[in-house]
């Protein structure tokens, strides 16, 4: 068994951490989600080396997730794309190295060698990175003569790797991780075409404007060019907006029910509005059904686990009188809407109805909006189903990508506080219920969807981060949550903030930070 790090005091920490205090300890292995990110990042990390012996002159990035691997981008001689021959090239090299087991070491070198030892070896994405922050010092990682910055802990030797592969996915390819069971595999490549369009096009979208890292985007702040990038990418926004909205519309002859879907915070509700807004520049009347109006009643919610009412099961949904007046709104007949009594436990019904006009059509959002078994009483034809999430195309610098999931964690944390008064403790502690919930109802789903739509705004971290950082200053070190509030606001620091005056009131943004035009 291989330890990849340690616990200590709350702290994750290498295994050649020296203890200065008494401390609790526990050692990480990559069945731990600290010892599964150690893991990842050393792999990225001898990639990245691989590559730069192998293909000196290659450009190369880590993208983005892709099932449970992340795409990487490659370029030789002015064009994107790797041959099979060039991959099996790295992989040979890539096991190589596992094989002879040579160290990572964790080193600290002054602010000026390390600016100029990116510059030296045209790294300029991480010497860029380090211009708009003054450590005395500076946390790099090296093995032999490669050296690079560090975003978390290492794993201490190249051995740790036992179970990595480079797949195929043209024009790049994957590095794949193990799944978490013992003995671990590395599973097959799992195709994600509509979700890898979006990332795709985004990352396009991000290289043509030059504005794919992180210092790129605080030059643009600290020459205070921000303002024109804002207007950008919700230009884009608003625009991939119009284009569904077209699309509704090119088919409205047929479709009556447009289902939004996404996991949690990534804009649904906001994304719901603009579109609404949309469809009526185009002669529609969109009219919005609550799913959550039709919730089962208290005594009948299904349970977790633990015994817990768990609201987010597809069954905490009354499915048949849900597809009961879906079936009769299609057929043309009215319905007697229901308001879920939240306090009561139980749905009441207070004499609203509904029945659609030719040019009305039914906005659906929710978790399970791309489930089958929601809409089952209504013909295929009928739906348009779109999938929501925040896909960033930023990455820290080329082979150290920014999760979707911590956007997506720090834009609920900041908006828990800002309208329901959670501390990030208490965002953090769910956090991983909501993660299971995800996995369970969404994810399985995604690939249902006729539509895809990318809600990250490049900027956001930028607006995000001092609220954020507020927060995560009051989770401390007792805290079970510690390590990874430390971990966030390490990776905070290495944005510029930007003023929320600068973020239009209809952003998705603004779901998030407050102060939007919409009503939630």
């Amino acid at each position: 068994r291989h330890y990849l790090g340690a616990l200590v005091n709350n702290m994750v920490a290498t295994l050649e951490f020296l203890l200065e205090v008494d401390s609790e300890i526990k050692f990480l292995t990559f069945a731990d989600p600290p010892g599964w990110r150690i893991y990842r990042n050393t792999a990225n990390y001898l990639l990245a080396k691989v590559v730069q012996e192998v293909f000196p002159e290659a450009t190369f990035a880590i993208e983005h997730s892709l099932g449970t691997g992340f795409y990487c981008y490659f370029q030789m001689n002015g064009e994107e794309g790797i041959t099979d021959e060039q991959r099996e090239q790295l992989k040979a090299r890539f096991f190589e190295l596992v094989k002879a087991a040579h160290p990572i070491e964790r080193r600290k070198v002054s602010y000026a060698a390390a600016v100029q030892h990116f510059e030296d070896s045209g790294q300029l994405d991480k010497a860029n990175l380090l211009r708009f922050r003054n450590p005395g010092k500076v946390v790099v990682y090296a093995c032999n003569d490669f050296i690079d910055l560090s975003h978390g802990p290492l794993a201490h030797s190249t051995d740790a790797l036992t179970h990595v592969d480079l797949l195929a996915h043209p024009p790049g390819f994957v590095i794949q991780f193990p799944d978490r069971s013992v003995p671990p595999r590395v599973p097959p490549l799992r195709l994600q075409p509509v979700l890898f369009t979006i990332f795709q096009e985004h990352k396009r979208w991000g290289r043509n404007l030059k504005v794919s890292n992180v210092g790129r985007l605080n030059e643009l702040v600290a020459s205070k060019q921000s303002v024109d990038f804002i207007r950008i990418a919700e230009a884009l926004h608003e625009k991939r907006i119009a284009q569904v909205a077209d699309r509704v519309t090119e088919q409205s002859g047929r479709v009556r029910y447009l289902l939004i879907a996404g996991p949690s915070s990534s804009g649904k509700t906001t994304f719901a509005k603009r579109l609404s807004i949309q469809l009526r520049v185009n002669g529609l009347e969109p009219v919005a059904i609550s799913v959550d109006n039709y919730f089962v009643d208290r005594e009948h919610t299904p349970r977790d686990e633990q015994g817990n009412f768990d609201f987010e099961h597809i069954e905490a949904i009354d499915l048949a009188l849900f597809n009961e007046h879906l079936k009769a709104l299609d057929e043309g007949r009215e319905i007697s809407l229901p308001r879920f009594n939240f306090q009561e436990g139980k749905k009441e019904f207070t004499g609203e109805t509904l029945r659609l006009k030719p040019h009305q059509i039914v906005i659906l959002e929710g978790i399970h909006c791309l489930n089958p078994r929601l809409t089952e009483a209504i013909p295929a034809e009928h739906k348009l189903k779109i999938y929501i999430s925040a896909l960033t195309q930023l990455n820290l610098d080329a082979n150290n990508r920014i999760s979707t999931t911590d956007n997506r964690l720090v834009r609920r944390m900041v908006r828990d506080h800002q309208f329901r008064g959670h501390s990030a403790l208490q965002t953090m502690t769910m956090w991983p219920s909501v993660r299971r919930g995800e996995k369970t109802w969404i994810f399985p789903f995604q690939q249902e969807a006729d539509i895809a739509f990318n809600s990250a705004l490049d900027y956001e971290l930028a607006v995000l981060k001092p609220y954020a950082e507020m927060l995560l200053a009051e989770v401390k070190p007792h805290h079970t949550q510690y390590a990874e509030a430390r971990r966030l606001q390490e990776f905070l620091t290495l944005f510029l903030p930007i003023s929320t005056d600068q973020v239009p009131p209809t952003s998705i943004l603004r779901e998030f930070v407050g102060q939007s035009s919409f009503r939630y």
